[in-house]
């Protein structure tokens, strides 16, 4: 018999996702990944001046914070042909490297830790214990300290302020029993291991301020920093005390000393010591086996991938010893289709766009007959189904390891290699027995997982690697980090295109603008949730939540149980899914809720 389950909304994500599966013989053979909100956001930068379209686009997101305002400007830039100065690009690489920081933190801590870690069972741990396994899986760092805090002490502290909080309000915070399902058989850390993960909980939270501050100091605020097409809205002058000065310089190279040290010291480690219990998730949640990355972290030109620190490319069939290339161009490469999607296009609901041509035609349907199914044979998401020459891509930190693996970037290498070789050695002690666990294992649940650790350790190298080639480069007296030549509107071609491509912290990023007559006649955005979490194509193709989601074993599992819930959603929240895209509201009818005027003081 086949059974229906339905997870909406999936929470502990960005934005609004809905999750159909169909159970049968214990496991998931079908699924049905929906966007539940409109983008419209290509509606809005429409006949507005391209030079302000990142200020506009930025705010499609409120965790990727900087990523499309990025995008933005260097595919303005693309279009007019504007080449931005050193000092621009490294401090953008730094930007980058500090949002990609940033969002991988909050992403295993505050977003997906607790799918693994049972915060109740910490509460009983020994400290002494919790110590002891903190202390072997991170030496103590002589110069930052707090991070060497792995006495019992501190946990014995850690425990006292959670109890506290907990007895205040027992039966309705977040760490109560009837939120969630602690103590549930799928929770399989010691109470030791669970307390430590508590910690790093309420110290990654801390930390997200420090690492902000980076993107204030040269984009002027957090989140959504300025950027500026020609360059970056920042001055330097060492004389200065209003400009990029070297006290804040060194205030910058402090803070990614840090980064750097909770990557490879707590974050890592962390991950490591938590995916050793679960060693059959290295065997779920695998779903596609082809993977996309763009590249990024330019050490020259923007738009030459050869100098990308982190590269370009596609890997096929998950074989690491073959990269092709991504072609950005061609209309029959990358396209957008709609047939399941509430969008139509003027060729025809089964056709495929490129983005360059791209359109947005709202074509809200609404559900199936009964209201609360959705899938089938009609339209299900507001999300469209991007396909590189007709193939499904997973986009994100597993791809962009396994594309920078076939591509021997040697530290990608080196850092896969030691992760999942420590993540065997830990699994096969833990559980007593051999675990299996290859390189092949990071094509799974538990393998995205670690995969997005190695891509926050080589993200802080990039960025490290960027902040001294900008200081090496203000020491060769060049401070410019602005180039106007092409500002100036007068001077654009009547007619041009340009594009970008960038690594966002979740994925293939692409900006696509045509800008006519000084103003943005189209623009089209293929974001990585577009990628990853939408619907089936004219072919019946899964895309990579789907994907993933279908084998997942929940024998036993009641359909309203919330071990049936945790089952599908810790491979979900192994993407993490970034839906929030939308900027305006449709009922069924195609009615407008609400709608602000921009132009009208609120």
């Amino acid at each position: 018999m086949e059974i229906r389950v339905v997870v909406d909304p999936v929470t502990r994500i960005e934005g609004h996702l809905r999750m159909e599966a169909i159970v049968k013989d214990g496991r998931i053979t079908d699924a049905f990944s929906t966007g539940t909100m409109v983008r419209g956001i290509e509606i809005i930068v429409k006949d507005r001046d391209p030079r302000d379209v990142w200020a506009f686009v930025m705010r499609v997101c409120g965790v990727c914070t900087s990523m499309h305002g990025l995008a933005s400007v260097r595919a303005i830039e693309n279009a007019l042909d504007i080449h931005v100065p050193y000092n621009a690009e490294m401090v953008r690489n730094i930007m980058l490297g500090t949002l990609q920081s940033h969002d991988h933190l909050v992403h295993f801590y505050q977003l997906g830790a607790l799918d693994w870690v049972d915060i109740v069972s910490a509460l009983s741990a020994d400290p002494a214990e919790a110590s002891r396994i903190a202390q072997s899986l991170s030496p103590v760092n002589a110069k930052y300290t707090p991070w060497g805090e792995n006495s019992p002490g501190y946990f014995a502290d850690i425990q006292k302020r959670v109890k506290k909080f907990v007895e205040h309000n027992p039966t309705n915070n977040l760490f109560s029993t009837n939120r969630w399902c602690w103590g549930s058989k799928l929770y399989q850390l010691p109470p030791a291991v669970n307390l430590l993960g508590l910690a790093h909980y309420i110290q990654a939270l801390e930390f997200q301020k420090e690492i902000c501050k980076i993107q204030t100091i040269f984009g002027g605020k957090n989140p959504h920093p300025n950027y500026l097409v020609g360059g970056m809205a920042c001055a330097i002058n060492m004389q200065d005390p209003n400009a990029i000065n070297m006290a804040r310089l060194n205030f910058v190279q402090e803070i990614i000393e840090k980064i750097q040290i909770f990557a490879n010291e707590v974050y890592l480690p962390d991950c490591l010591a938590i995916l050793a219990f679960y060693p059959q998730w290295t065997h779920i949640g695998g779903g596609l086996t082809n993977y996309l990355s763009y590249g990024d972290f330019p050490l020259g030109h923007y738009g030459d991938p050869e100098c990308y620190q982190s590269k370009r490319g596609i890997v096929k069939n998950r074989d690491l010893s073959h990269l092709e290339e991504f072609d950005p161009v061609s209309l029959d490469g990358l396209q957008e289709f709609v047939n399941n999607s509430w969008y139509k296009y003027s060729v025809g609901k089964d056709k495929g766009l490129h983005p360059s041509i791209g359109e947005t035609i709202l074509d809200y349907t609404g559900p199936n007959e009964q209201f609360e199914w959705l899938g089938g044979d009609k339209p299900y998401s507001w999300i469209k189904t991007p396909r590189y020459k007709g193939m499904p891509m997973e986009v994100g930190p597993l791809a962009r390891v396994a594309v920078n693996y076939a591509a021997k970037n040697d530290l990608t290498m080196e850092l896969a290699n030691k992760a999942v070789a420590t993540l065997s050695q830990y699994a096969d002690k833990f559980n007593g027995k051999p675990c299996g666990i290859t390189l092949d294992s990071l094509f799974s649940t538990a393998g995205r997982i670690l995969a997005r650790s190695i891509d926050a350790v080589e993200a802080s190298e990039y960025l490290a690697i960027s902040f001294n080639k900008l200081i090496s480069n203000i020491k060769s007296g060049d401070e410019s980090m602005f180039n106007g030549s092409k500002w100036e509107p007068d001077s654009w071609p009547k007619d041009c295109k340009g594009y970008s491509l960038s690594e966002a912290p979740r994925g293939a990023l692409a900006h696509y603008a045509h800008i006519s007559n000084k103003k943005i006649a189209n623009y089209q955005m293929v974001v990585p949730t577009t990628w990853n979490g939408s619907p089936r194509d004219p072919m019946g193709q899964h895309s990579a939540f789907e994907a993933s989601v279908i084998g997942t074993p929940v024998a036993g599992f009641a359909p309203d149980s919330p071990e049936m819930a945790l089952s599908i959603i810790r491979t979900l929240h192994s993407f993490d899914p970034c839906m929030a895209c939308a900027v305006h509201l449709y009922d069924e009818n195609g009615t407008v809720i609400h709608k602000i005027d921009i132009n009208t003081p609120q």
